[in-house]
């Protein structure tokens, strides 16, 4: 009798699986994320970071979104990082159903706040990033309008686990090579969510260097599950973009300069 029990479960689960895949459409795209990450350390507690990541569709042919992220370091110890910050992304209509329902592109306004953990165990480093977003995301209520006309509020909340090896020695430090994967969830919510609450999930796999103290890079492979908030002939739609991702990091020490000779 429990066999049975289970293997109705066992048959209840797959059918659910199946019928969720079946009723939903799955649209798929080729990206190009190419990003810049920059530090400005201040003093021992705070810093700046500043932030530009240009997305394109078709590898790099075609426009995808453009993102410019501004915000405060705040250090609390050397493995806990607080940061506040603005965000302003444009959207820009790609692929073959795009995210607005009018096929245009759209502004996004965001305030963040944001908490990293790091640490290390053996040679490898690993880090816990959650953030909480509120979002101001621009829509049209008539077609025939050239730029939105609302900015419906929505909130979201990110967490994303990194882990990182050097390819040689056990650390990494200057002049060193390394391997480094992640994975990020979006989850939407508030009033204004709509069929998204799963917004995202995103999987980087990277191969870095770091030059020095001041310059580290990475490349590799991305790919980005997303949720469109919207249904197309009472369907949900997923977008599955796979792609290339470049990171250039720089960080640089100005409390360096405010010492006196």
């Amino acid at each position: 009798m429990k066999y049975k029990l289970y293997l109705f479960v066992v048959f209840g689960l797959l059918n659910f699986v199946v019928t969720a895949q079946n009723t939903r459409i799955n649209n798929y795209n080729t990206i190009g994320w190419y990003n810049y990450f920059g530090t400005f350390k201040l003093d021992d507690k705070f810093g700046i970071h500043t932030e530009y990541q240009l997305r394109r569709d078709n590898t790099i042919l075609d426009k995808q979104q453009g993102l410019l992220r501004l915000g405060i370091n705040y250090q609390l110890t050397p493995k806990t990082q607080f940061r506040l910050g603005y965000a302003w992304i444009e959207t820009y209509p790609y692929g073959e159903i795009p995210i607005n329902g009018f096929g245009k592109e759209f502004t996004e306004h965001r305030a963040f706040q944001m908490v990293t953990l790091t640490d290390k165990l053996l040679i490898l480093d690993f880090s816990h990033r959650f953030m909480l977003e509120q979002r101001w995301v621009g829509r049209y209520s008539n077609i025939n309008f050239l730029s939105e006309d609302q900015f419906p509020f929505l909130n979201r909340f990110r967490y994303m686990f990194r882990l990182q090896v050097p390819l040689k020695g056990k650390s990494i430090i200057n002049k060193t090579p390394y391997f480094a994967i992640y994975d990020e969830i979006l989850i939407g919510f508030g009033k204004n969510v709509n069929e998204n609450i799963f917004d995202q999930n995103r999987v980087g796999i990277l191969l870095g260097y770091r030059f020095d103290n001041t310059v580290r890079v990475e490349a590799g492979y991305i790919n980005q599950i997303l949720q469109l908030g919207r249904e197309v002939d009472g369907r949900n739609v997923f977008q599955n973009n796979n792609g290339l991702i470049i990171n250039a990091n720089f960080s640089f020490d100005l409390s360096k300069n405010n010492t006196v000779d």
